[in-house]
C-alpha cells in the first residue's frame, strides 16, 4: 500500500491493528466450556486457502503464512480494493459466535 495524497504523511504514525484470521466457527457455549487441552477445533477454512489480512477490522489483503527462523510471517499475495469490500463482508459469517484469531 502506498499513499500518495497530500496530508497524508500527518497520520502515518497512528497505530492500527493489524490481524489475520485464520478461520472461524460458531459454537455453542456448552462446547466453549468442554474445550481443554489437545481439544481439536474445525475452523470453516481450508488449508490451501489464503487467509483474511484486517486493519482495525477492515478486509485489506489475503495472505499466506510463511516462516522465517521461529517466527511466524505473512506474504501478502492480494491487496483487497474498496469495491470488492462489501461482497467479502456480505459473504461473512455474523460474528456472534467465537472467533479464532491471530494477532500480527
Amino acid at each position: 500500500m502506498t499513499a500518495s495524497t497530500p496530508g497524508f504523511g500527518l497520520i502515518q504514525d497512528i497505530e492500527v491493528r493489524l490481524t489475520v484470521e485464520l478461520g472461524r466457527v460458531d459454537m455453542p457455549l456448552r462446547e466453549v466450556l468442554a474445550l481443554g487441552e489437545e481439544s481439536v477445533v474445525m475452523l470453516d477454512r481450508l488449508t490451501d486457502e489464503p487467509l483474511d489480512v484486517k486493519v482495525n477490522g477492515k478486509l485489506i489483503a489475503r495472505g499466506e503464512v510463511v516462516a522465517e527462523g521461529n517466527r511466524f510471517g505473512l506474504r501478502i499475495i492480494e491487496m483487497v480494493g474498496i469495491d470488492a469490500q462489501p461482497a467479502a463482508r456480505a459473504a461473512e459469517p455474523a460474528n456472534d459466535g467465537v472467533l479464532a484469531e491471530v494477532q500480527a
